[in-house]
């Protein structure tokens, strides 16, 4: 019976772990700071620990390449991307593009509901600052901006924002100072009070603030590439 026990539970782990919850882990990690920019993604270590072929990882390595959150090295493998200097000033102002008018659009038809969901994210970053939990801080921060985005827009443009979330985690992870590398609370707490007064002007105009505040903290200090611990990133 212990056996049968056993073998269901790996099966339940197994069903799990489809193409897109591993996608999902691997994001997460980037987010958290468990996988840090030019760190190996090995197509077996990764098979072995989510219980999937090495076919069904090299389709979620491959989308995560299409995003460039990867990079795949013919006979070599694929590795967390490690943007370089100019590509992390495209990437800022990618997002200087796209999230103000999003956030003017939000002020225009915020719901009740919006700004609860907003008020209990801030909450959740509050609590995860005081207990100084930085995975959680690094993770709320960037996953702020994804809420903002998923209530005006859906498709490419959601798809756009989680994608350059993740993409500015590396270039925070390899430019930043450990010691500064979430957003300010207080600059999303300012923004979620514009949000709720209405005041699209405010709103883009700290956005705007918000994104140069976080490009103007990269410096030239190169990431430490450390052994992903991908039993605790695929963890139950």
């Amino acid at each position: 019976m212990p056996t049968q026990i056993k073998k269901n539970a790996g099966r339940r782990k197994q069903a799990a772990m489809d193409a897109e919850g591993i996608y999902q882990r691997i994001q997460l990690g980037i987010l958290e700071r468990r996988l840090l920019p030019g760190a190996k993604l090995a197509e077996e270590r990764l098979a072995e620990v989510t219980g999937v072929s090495r076919t069904k990882i090299r389709e979620v390595l491959a989308r995560l390449a299409h995003e460039q959150v990867v990079t795949l090295i013919p006979n070599r493998g694929a590795y967390v991307a490690q943007p370089t200097v100019e590509e992390a000033r495209e990437m800022f102002e990618a997002r200087r593009l796209l999230e103000p008018p999003l956030v003017a659009k939000l002020c225009r038809q915020v719901t009740a509901q919006n700004l609860a969901v907003l008020r209990a994210h801030l909450d959740e970053e509050c609590k995860a600052r005081e207990q100084e939990d930085m995975r959680a801080v690094i993770r709320l921060s960037g996953v702020f901006h994804i809420h903002l985005v998923d209530m005006v827009a859906g498709g490419f443009l959601a798809r756009a924002i989680r994608e350059l979330t993740a993409l500015t985690c590396l270039i925070i992870t390899l430019y930043d100072s450990p010691a500064a590398s979430a957003c300010p609370q207080k600059e999303h707490a300012d923004l979620v009070d514009c949000i709720e007064a209405r005041d699209a002007e405010g709103a883009q105009r700290l956005m705007r603030e918000h994104l140069l505040h976080i490009e103007g903290s990269l410096n030239l200090s190169g990431g430490q590439v450390l052994e992903p611990d991908f039993e605790a990133l695929f963890g139950q």
